[in-house]
């Protein structure tokens, strides 16, 4: 009995860890892990809308991100076709399209979470776009700490593709890029402000084609 009750106290903290520390303070998209390994987590995300920006093309992950949420900051300080003010959530997302060389423009799509109260109309804005997360929409996830530089985010997607190679995701992963290099999002949780503690993850999205049903 002593051993069961351990181990579920051990599930309990393995379980508390996987929620960002913002997500208790913010409103943060639901989701539930279905799988997990060394390296990786394998989550599932529900129906949601998600305002983002148009493509915008830099050589550096840190300015493309900037610029994107400069305009998505204008949006939740009132600067849409409602002029509503809108909680902040996280995380914020910048979705990385990879150039071919290193002196090349990559491509940047920087998403914010609408927040429940605004799920069923979000209000719309010039250079903006809504996105919904149509039925079941899986991530496979790392996590790392500090403030994101460009050096991390190809490294640490390079990581996360390590990870889930050999596993029953690889395929799915696989399936849900496309040729060319790997596309991968950069999910951050924490404002600029906060120095410690800080939470930032590389997910790989996939949707529910071609998952593996033993779960």
């Amino acid at each position: 009995m002593f051993l069961l009750l351990a181990a579920a106290a051990t599930l309990a903290v393995v379980a508390g860890a996987a929620v960002a520390p913002s997500c208790e303070r913010i409103e943060c998209p639901a989701y539930d892990v279905v799988d997990g390994a060394n390296g990786f987590e394998i989550r599932r995300y529900k129906d949601a809308m998600w305002v983002s920006t148009a493509p915008i093309e830099d050589i550096s992950f840190v300015d493309g991100t900037r610029s994107g949420f400069l305009q998505l900051f204008k949006y939740i300080q009132g600067q849409n076709a409602y002029n509503e003010t809108i909680e902040m959530t996280a995380p914020v997302l910048t979705r990385v399209a990879p150039s071919d060389g290193p002196f090349c423009a990559s491509s940047f799509v920087v998403s914010f979470y609408v927040p429940a109260k605004n799920q069923a109309d979000p209000p719309p804005a010039e250079g903006l776009s809504v996105q919904r997360w149509a039925g079941a929409r899986y991530a496979a996830v790392r996590r790392f700490g500090g403030f994101v530089a460009d050096s991390d985010v190809g490294e640490q997607a390079a990581l996360l593709d390590a990870s889930l190679q050999g596993t029953k995701w690889a395929a799915s992963v696989s399936d849900g890029g496309s040729a060319g290099p790997v596309s991968y999002t950069v999910a951050q949780y924490n404002s600029p402000f906060e120095f410690s503690g800080r939470v930032n993850e590389i997910w790989m999205l996939f949707d529910s084609k071609g998952v593996v049903s033993d779960m």
